[in-house]
């Protein structure tokens, strides 16, 4: 993971490019970025990596407290699991596990001390994301929600 270079970055590229710089830089196959509106749902930015077809019409809008993407923006933290497919807590919705991915991690997007979106970002196989790598992803998200004003 190549922390400084690719913030300094990161708020100077288109933001689908940011994403796939994102991904590249998690090691991730797939991730999403999510804009709450003023209609209170989350909205989808972009998206990289393979999400199905069929799963894009469902995360045009997520409502805040739905899904790992929803409860990180109800919770104002990060919510993770180690594996979609086996996660019997809850946060994870059914048509999460239809991405085929496993690990999976959800961080806030938050500027000037209030809420603006969610960064997703999820790898096919079993992973736990770190303390340092939940953190560099909560940076990342600030320097995206800088441009969501």
């Amino acid at each position: 993971m190549t922390e400084i270079p690719l913030l300094r970055e990161l708020g100077k590229l288109e933001l689908e490019d940011a994403l796939a710089r994102i991904l590249g830089g998690m090691n991730a196959d797939t991730g999403t970025v999510h804009r709450l509106r003023a209609d209170g749902l989350l909205h989808l930015e972009a998206y990289s990596g393979g999400i199905p077809d069929h799963l894009l019409p469902v995360i045009q809008r997520i409502p805040v407290g739905k899904g790992m993407a929803g409860l990180a923006a109800q919770r104002g933290e990060p919510v993770q699991t180690c594996n979609l497919q086996m996660d019997s807590s809850g946060d994870v919705r059914p048509g999460a596990r239809s991405t085929g991915m496993r690990g999976s991690i959800c961080v806030p997007m938050n500027h000037d001390g209030r809420l603006v979106g969610v960064l997703g970002v999820a790898v096919a196989r079993e992973r736990e994301f770190s303390a340092a790598e939940t953190a560099w992803l909560v940076q990342v998200g600030a320097v995206l929600a800088s441009d969501f004003r």
